[in-house]
């Protein structure tokens, strides 16, 4: 079950050189985040050729503005560090890629808008989509291989929506090239030969996605929308995200993804999405065996859910395994459909343990707990299972939550060739409970108690 350590949340003076070291409160060892000292130089965009929306015509300041962004990171990142300035105002964009030792600072008042050509989002990255690496449209922001990156200020990250709303729906096209990505994961076909952003495949770039990076800082800045993931953590190790502003409503719009990532720290953040909010995933079957890196050690606390269809997500995508996780003193404002949901199927494998949800406070929802082994979407008839292999699940908690209102407490369906083990389900309080309270198949040592309920509109309780 979960080690009883702890550590002050505090700034260490054992600090590598050039880095403050973050200590974080956790129930298992949580090594400490380093957050980088940028130098104290500034390279304002407008320095390097940026125009303002409406000073030329949007085309103009398209092209103008992604090159200065580019000359600005490289000028800060070849002078050992610093900060690239957005001015207040409107700044329309292509990509921003990043650079070692750059921080991006959105100023108070600023906006930078993203094109929807995505003509403009070529030529391709690598990226991960639905945990299977490919070359595919750049994220509006991106980072390969960084170390020591930093998004900070009052400023606004946006795109212009239209071309990608109309990518949200998945015509034939899209699920036969998700099709050919599976087959190329199961084949081992080099990524660098994984191109995706051609045709009518249409797979939609990421807002933000950060891959392969060390050192990362995310504080204070909003999101208005997104096309794909809002904020894509992968395969990254040591980073803070804090005091984010994240609106997105669209298509798998989930709030922030955390994926194959180790030492991450999630605080004080808002999120309101059309997907889940706070997910922990860690890459689809073959991929994810292939690179062999657990998610693990991640730290969620302070944070706010107004809507979402889950708080805290664990899953699908977990083959490379997920072990401690700690979400505490959260809340959720409207409705989601699972408070705290772990989600796997017959071709994951590897395993989910070490996960607490506590003092969390939530308003309507299906369900305040589920686990769930059999979610395969779309992909359950198209593409076959290439192997067999299920994911081992144990040590899992969630104590001290209050509800107002849940068509359940709890449901538990594990899978019966590998059950679900330990469960603790502590002082869960609802106040009206709609349907059932619990349910639960598959799983050995199911513990609870101080399960309680005001109103039960059910026929009986389970």
């Amino acid at each position: 079950m979960l080690l009883a350590v702890a550590t002050a949340a505090t700034l260490g003076s054992h600090a590598a050189p050039g880095h403050d070291s973050i200590k974080v409160e956790a129930p298992f060892p949580m090594p400490a985040i380093a957050v980088f000292n940028f130098p104290n130089r500034s390279f304002p965009i407008t320095d390097y050729g940026a125009k303002k929306q409406g000073t030329d015509t949007d085309e103009n300041c398209i092209a103008a503005n992604t090159q200065a962004f580019r000359r600005a990171m490289q000028a800060c990142s070849e002078a050992g560090g610093g900060r690239v300035v957005v001015p207040p105002g409107e700044w329309p964009s292509g990509p921003i890629h990043f650079r070692s030792n750059c921080e991006l600072h959105l100023s108070d008042g600023s906006t930078v808008r993203f094109s929807p050509n995505p003509d403009h989002f070529l030529p391709a990255v690598e990226v991960s989509w639905e945990g299977m690496e490919c070359m595919n449209y750049s994220p509006m922001v991106y980072a390969y291989r960084c170390e020591n990156i930093a998004i900070t200020g009052g400023g606004k990250l946006t795109p212009t929506m239209d071309v990608w709303k109309a990518w949200f729906k998945r015509p034939k096209p899209h699920m036969d090239a998700l099709a050919r990505l599976y087959d190329w994961a199961y084949q081992g076909l080099p990524v660098a030969r994984r191109q995706m952003a051609v045709g009518r495949n249409h797979l939609r770039p990421h807002m933000i996605h950060l891959n392969q990076c060390r050192n990362i800082l995310l504080d204070g800045f909003k999101i208005r929308q997104s096309p794909f993931w809002t904020i894509h953590i992968y395969r990254c190790e040591s980073g803070v995200a804090r005091n984010l502003d994240v609106y997105a409503h669209g298509h798998n719009n989930d709030g922030i993804d955390l994926e194959m990532t180790r030492n991450f720290l999630v605080e004080d953040c808002t999120f309101d999405q059309g997907d889940d909010g706070v997910v922990i995933k860690s890459g689809r079957n073959h991929d994810a065996w292939r690179i062999g890196q657990p998610t693990e050690n991640i730290v969620v606390r302070n944070c706010r859910v107004k809507n979402a269809h889950g708080l805290l997500v664990i899953g699908s995508e977990i083959s490379g395994g997920i072990r401690n996780i700690y979400m505490h003193d959260c809340a959720m404002d409207d409705k989601v459909m699972t408070l705290f949901y772990i989600k796997t199927n017959h071709r994951r494998g590897a395993y989910v343990n070490n996960i607490c949800m506590e003092r969390v406070s939530a308003n309507r929802m299906q369900r305040a707990f589920a686990i769930d082994t059999d979610v395969l979407y779309q992909w359950k008839d198209l593409v076959p299972t290439y192997k067999d292999t299920i994911t081992a699940i144990s040590d899992i908690v969630m104590r001290d939550v209050k509800c107002r209102v849940a068509d359940g407490i709890y449901e538990i369906n594990g899978d019966p060739r590998l059950p679900v083990k330990n469960v603790s389900i502590e002082r869960v309080e609802v106040d009206t409970v709609r349907n059932y309270t619990t349910r639960a198949a598959n799983v050995e040592g199911l513990r609870t108690s101080g399960l309680r309920w005001k109103a039960f509109l059910g026929k009986e309780a389970e």
